[in-house]
């Protein structure tokens, strides 16, 4: 079917916009200081403005796809990121171009989690591990081949053009979402919960800032903890109300009512903040224990993106094979294994055993993501299906700021403790650390039942007697 190859197409060149400039901009930052008459480490408050916005933005995400059509939204979202794109290149001050990412951000708080809403509703159910493998690429990708992207556009031409590129791209991406995405009609929705709204942006902005601010201190740590406490209390406050309101914002009963849905979301959030701390700290490693530039750094650990790239021809098949439950905990520990791998590199490991692991890495981090993507749709009513891409798009940016926040605080305490500078002992301790969390995320799974979310993977268990379950 055509659909089913052209939809996840578009929207992964949209994703992938979004995920690589979240950090294309990572290498550019003294260049952009330098311009707009600021430090590099105050400008990191622009990196931390535009999770922020994600984090806020995200739970609407879902009201706003069944009000106005996922489809209008989704163009609606790459507008707003094409325009906060050109602010920040316009910008000519600390406090302008943290405003122009934080506009950047809302653009990409609706454009992941409406992408996978359109997807779940224009694919069929058997088709949507192979779709879902396109929509998990950019994720992965972006982050590798931002770094070193963006020093090349700031090194050979001007930090402006690393979002100037963005017009075109954008421009593309709402003339082919036009033509190509189906037409996905609004659904009923209630009344906006609006005191929700404020809970989830308290506890989401608070968490997502306090954590960034602990773990890469522009500002005074003491300022992260107290924002990371008033997050952490908002988010309780949130699920009192959420349990006693009829819609809330983000609707804490998909848990209680479907396992598959609510192991996906437990496992992801732990994998995630295990993994989410190796692009943190594998070009760290690499630049500062090897000597390697940043263009040199992002060129070996861009092996991990063919990685992942080789994934998505075998994804359906090996799901297929094993089902969602083998899958899962197979790839969780073996992902969490090549993690420890890169705790073991030193300056003369050979560029050949480098690159092995980390293809293997991307491989198995793809697999997963796909796998475990899939499943938080695999046994989801279509109703409820944008409430799910919205509670899965906002557990990523959560753990994704932990496992980075994890990391930061690692190497920060074996610094402070040992009274060295980083070495390549403070990253082996680090890789091994974030490796066995990782491994945790094996733990839900266990819980699974061997043909769960069959009806997605095709996965049929062989057991005398036993009715598979029907295809939808």
């Amino acid at each position: 079917m055509a659909v089913s190859r052209t939809v996840p197409l578009i929207l992964a060149v949209a994703l992938f916009m979004e995920n690589m400039d979240s950090t294309v901009i990572s290498t550019s930052l003294p260049a952009i200081a330098t311009d707009i008459g600021t430090s590099p480490v105050a400008l990191k408050l622009a990196l931390t403005a535009y999770l922020v916005s994600l984090a806020i933005f995200i739970p609407i995400s879902a009201w706003m796809a069944d009000r106005y059509g996922p489809k209008n939204i989704f163009r609606a979202a790459i507008a707003v990121f094409v325009v906060g794109s050109l602010c920040c290149a316009a910008s000519n001050s600390l406090g302008a171009f943290v405003i122009s990412r934080f506009i950047q951000g809302m653009g990409g708080a609706m454009m992941t989690p409406v992408a996978r809403l359109v997807l779940v509703r224009a694919t069929q159910r058997s088709e949507l591990v192979a779709a879902m493998a396109w929509l998990t690429i950019p994720g992965l990708i972006g982050p590798l081949v931002g770094p070193p992207v963006g020093g090349f556009i700031t090194t050979f031409f001007s930090w402006h053009w690393i979002f100037i590129i963005n017009l075109p791209i954008g421009l593309i991406g709402i003339v082919l979402a036009t033509r190509f995405l189906p037409e996905l009609p609004p659904s009923p929705v209630p009344t906006l919960d609006y005191f929700g709204f404020c809970l989830t942006a308290i506890a989401a902005a608070g968490v997502v800032f306090g954590l960034s601010v602990v773990s890469m201190p522009a500002l005074p740590p003491e300022i992260g903890f107290a924002t990371l406490a008033l997050g952490v209390a908002a988010g309780l406050i949130y699920m009192r109300h959420a349990w006693r309101r009829t819609s809330p914002i983000l609707d804490p009963r998909l848990f209680s009512n479907n396992v598959p849905f609510s192991m996906a979301i437990a496992g992801g959030a732990i994998f995630r903040i295990g993994n989410g701390a190796v692009p943190f700290l594998l070009p760290l490693m690499f630049q500062l224990g090897f000597g390697m530039t940043p263009f040199q750094s992002g060129m070996l650990t861009f092996a991990s993106a063919l990685g992942a790239l080789a994934m998505k021809f075998l994804a359906p098949f090996t799901l297929r094979t094993g089902g969602f439950r083998r899958v899962l905990i197979a790839s969780t520990l073996l992902a969490s294994l090549f993690i420890a791998f890169n705790g073991f590199f030193t300056p003369d490991t050979p560029a050949g055993v480098i690159v092995a692991v980390l293809l293997g890495s991307g491989f198995l981090r793809s697999l997963f993501f796909t796998s475990c993507n899939a499943l938080v749709f695999a046994e989801i009513d279509d109703r409820a299906a944008s409430q799910a891409t919205a509670i899965l798009a906002f557990s990523q940016q959560i753990s994704i700021a932990v496992g980075v926040a994890l990391a930061g605080l690692i190497l920060e305490g074996f610094s402070h403790f040992s009274g060295e500078a980083l070495g390549l002992h403070a990253f082996s301790t680090a890789f091994v650390i974030v490796a066995s969390i990782t491994a945790l995320g094996a733990l839900p799974f266990l819980k699974l039942a061997p043909d769960a979310g069959s009806s997605v993977s095709g996965h049929r268990r062989k057991d005398a007697g036993e009715e598979p379950p029907a295809t939808v």
